[in-house]
């Protein structure tokens, strides 16, 4: 039984409402209020169980939405992975960005790059870019779509060598691949009643070494992560840019990947955040998507979207409870071998109703 959804059902919020009522006016009625609590305790039950109404049961029937194709999300991220580690100043780095612009322009989005250079925690400059492409741009109502994609420098996490590059096919890969396929079905399909942008974070993963030593950090920069929406959260690429909501997407190919709420999107995008879950329920889609708390002050690029740019976005990323964000991370096994097309797939089935249910 979701221990979440049991405590904010609205049939058990009623009767304890009713009971406090009854307890307070006449207490000698205690028998009574027992025989509600006993019966509350017996609703509970048929409220969570699969032949009573739960609280998803009661949602708007879902309007249809395209089909995602797995082995296209595969290749996207099959695709970013050989050319190399996508480490800002690389040659790999290069690539994949004149690769991304291309191909979102194909599927038909307005390409735009916000090209800036910054330092890093060891003092060194690093060029930067934030690839950012709108579909259906004269439409008003627009929704913010988001992931990052350079890849950390380092394996710091690797327990054989703590420096070796590696692939980041999950931590930066899996998130664009998603975007790439929801712009390939737009470009091929009805559009969503909505406008659609996509914003590449771009050093979101650098951070710092934990064997080295940091510089300080620039006036007004919070962490040495996130560079990329620290940036464009302060210096939108369009003034006085807005968005309905946003959905970052990050690490969301693992097979076993799990998806909770976090603090910052619970407290800043809440009903988004319900009711993206609440689709992805809808969808069959429990398995990944987990209606328990996660990750409560977690860096990650919507902590900058939500306070700087003021946008409310949520955060759909891997989480574990015991090893935090899984034992592939920032090691040599975030590799093509740790990609699930069936994950993808999921995810990208989610925004996709998301979208296609505005």
């Amino acid at each position: 039984m979701d221990f979440y959804l049991l405590s904010n059902s609205t049939c058990i919020r009623n009767f304890r409402e009713k009971l406090i009522n009854l307890l307070k006016h006449n207490f000698t009625m205690y028998r009574k209020a027992y025989f509600l609590l006993f019966f509350s305790l017996l609703l509970m039950a048929a409220c969570d169980s699969p032949s009573g109404k739960s609280a998803s049961q009661n949602l708007p029937e879902l309007q249809p939405s395209p089909e995602p194709n797995a082995d296209s999300l595969y290749a996207f991220v099959e695709k970013q992975v050989n050319f190399g580690p996508r480490v800002p100043n690389s040659e790999a780095h290069n690539k994949a960005a004149n690769w991304l612009i291309d191909t979102f322009e194909q599927y038909g989005g307005q390409v735009s790059v916000q090209a800036f250079e910054t330092e890093v925690y060891d003092g060194t400059r690093v060029k930067l870019k934030n690839i950012i492409v709108a579909f259906q741009p004269e439409m008003k109502k627009r929704i913010l779509l988001a992931a990052h994609w350079d890849t950390r420098p380092f394996a710091d996490k690797d327990e054989e060598d703590s420096y070796a590059p590696f692939q980041g096919a999950n931590d930066g890969g899996s998130g664009v691949a998603v975007l790439l396929e929801i712009a390939r079905i737009m470009a091929s399909q009805e559009k969503p009643n909505v406008g659609v942008d996509v914003i590449l974070f771009d050093g979101e993963d650098w951070g710092e070494h934990k064997d080295e030593d940091m510089v300080d950090l620039p006036v007004g920069q919070d962490s040495w992560y996130c560079l990329g929406s620290q940036h464009w959260s302060k210096n939108k690429h369009q003034a006085n840019y807005s968005a309905y909501y946003g959905i970052l997407l990050d690490m969301v190919g693992a097979p076993d990947a799990t998806f909770y709420y976090d603090g910052i999107s619970e407290q800043n995008a809440g009903r988004v955040l319900d009711r993206t879950w609440n689709i992805a329920h809808q969808l069959g889609y429990q398995k990944y998507f987990k209606k328990a708390p996660g990750p409560q002050n977690l860096t990650d690029d919507h902590k900058y979207v939500n306070r700087d740019a003021r946008i409310p976005m949520i955060n759909v990323i891997d989480y574990k409870k015991d090893t935090y964000f899984g034992t592939y991370h920032h090691t040599q096994a975030d590799n093509i071998e740790n990609i699930s097309p069936i994950t993808l797939a999921a995810v990208a089935k989610v925004v996709l109703a998301v979208l296609y249910n505005e």
